[in-house]
């Protein structure tokens, strides 16, 4: 099974130069915890609930804070074409519940989460996101 069997498409982004609180009214809006960031159509990084929270409030941003500056860049990704054992594996060792999906170009073309796996796969395959996602030690990067 692929990645673009299981993905969801029709992603809400975010723009760089947005502020970190359109961000969060999207999060709370789609009861999500993070965004993908995309210049055009191409993914540049995400911002998490914990990035605007955590470093964002910690170093003393606002709400009126640039995207950039508070967003994971170097994200984790799978391609559509992907094999659904390999974005559970990416899932799992970046410990993350989505994960984006980008083409060739590296335009984002949907967001495979962990409750597609759940929902799509074989229990070993979520197990595998799962288990790495629940995994104590590991400072979660996006």
């Amino acid at each position: 099974m692929k990645v673009s069997e299981v993905m969801t498409t029709g992603v809400e982004t975010v723009r760089p130069d947005q502020q970190a609180r359109d961000a969060a009214r999207f999060m709370l809006q789609a009861d999500t915890g993070s965004i993908p960031v995309t210049e055009g159509d191409r993914l540049i990084g995400i911002i998490t609930d914990r990035d605007i929270a955590v470093r964002g409030v910690a170093l003393g941003y606002g709400p009126d804070t640039p995207v950039s500056e508070l967003m994971t860049s170097g994200v984790v990704s799978a391609h559509a074409d992907d094999p659904i054992e390999e974005a559970a594996r990416k899932m799992g060792e970046a410990q993350v519940r989505r994960l984006p999906v980008i083409d060739d170009d590296a335009r984002l073309v949907g967001v495979v989460s962990l409750g597609d796996l759940a929902r799509e796969t074989d229990e070993d395959t979520a197990g595998q996101a799962l288990e790495g996602v629940s995994a104590p030690g590991s400072q979660h990067q996006q």
